[in-house]
């Protein structure tokens, strides 16, 4: 039997990739918090945790009609940013994938009321919400194996805890030992143009409104707490500041792990930092003894 043996919800900003003294030059000389918190989660956890796969929620990879779950043997190129080309490009990647694991996905949607497809095409793009986490987690790990799972366009909040769902029975019924990552921001509003390079530095000061910026502390006081109730059912007003994809990365995450039954405690890698007016944090939960809940099984009509 499967399980997951740890979660996480992690900043993939831009800004991890420039060169050092380009991000101290936007941080009023200082290094900002992203960075170190990265390299300690990987000597602390991706270096000494026994796992088999990680499976990155990816908040950018936008699908339509369906989620899409990559199902590669492995995965190699050189990957430049659509969005941010002069920050990121030609950065190498490298690792294997699981077609095994990933193609069973599909036998767990239709009862979950949603639609998950395995693609293996080698021309399939991949985003710096994964290329990302995995420069800095699982380059030079070579035994482990990385896939990821997009995020629906179309899909609503529930439809989101309804591919959790099925993700987590994949796991379960599987042989797996695996990490989730929900790669995003919490609140998600940029500031215009003309004004965001008043607002690159990582201090909090700088995130696109004081209500945001209040209701962030809220949401990771709630994970400091194992409060996984209280942020689910006080989603609606967390979506009045817009989370990034809609929260896909942590709704997904809370499908595949009991939902509000699970109590994992998170624990701060990072400080609670701005990107041009985003909440950006690394936040990572511990199993719990005895594990995480199980997925709730339920069979739900597609229509």
């Amino acid at each position: 039997m499967g399980e997951v043996v740890g979660a996480a919800i992690l900043a993939h900003v831009p800004t991890i990739m420039l060169p050092a003294e380009v991000r101290y030059d936007l941080n009023d000389g200082k290094e900002i918090s992203l960075v170190p918190g990265l390299k300690q989660l990987r000597k602390e956890i991706f270096e000494t945790l026994d796992y088999d796969t990680v499976v990155v929620l990816d908040s950018h990879w936008a699908t339509t009609v369906e989620f899409v779950v990559t199902s590669h043997a492995e995965r190699s190129g050189l990957f430049t940013s659509e969005e941010l080309p002069r920050g990121m490009s030609q950065i190498p990647y490298s690792f294997k994938g699981d077609p095994e694991f990933a193609n069973s996905l599909a036998n767990y949607d239709e009862k979950n009321g949603t639609w998950i497809t395995p693609i293996s095409d080698p021309q399939l793009p991949i985003f710096y919400a994964t290329v990302n986490l995995w420069h800095y987690l699982g380059r030079g790990i070579d035994d482990k194996k990385w896939v990821s799972l997009s995020v629906c366009q179309t899909a609503t909040p529930d439809d989101f805890i309804r591919a959790g769902r099925a993700l987590g029975e994949a796991i379960r019924d599987s042989d797996r030992k695996v990490l989730l990552l929900g790669s995003g921001a919490l609140s998600h509003t940029f500031h215009s143009l003309r004004n965001l390079r008043k607002h690159e530095a990582s201090d909090p000061i700088h995130i696109f409104s004081p209500e945001a910026y209040e209701y962030d502390k809220k949401v990771m006081a709630w994970f400091a707490e194992g409060n996984h109730k209280a942020v689910l059912d006080d989603f609606d007003t967390f979506r009045k500041f817009k989370p990034e994809a809609g929260f896909f990365h942590y709704l997904t995450m809370a499908g595949a792990l009991g939902e509000e039954e699970n109590t994992s405690k998170g624990r701060l890698y990072s400080e609670y930092e701005n990107s041009i007016g985003t909440g950006q944090v690394h936040i990572w939960f511990d199993k719990p003894a005895g594990g995480f809940p199980k997925p709730k099984d339920m069979v739900l009509s597609r229509d």
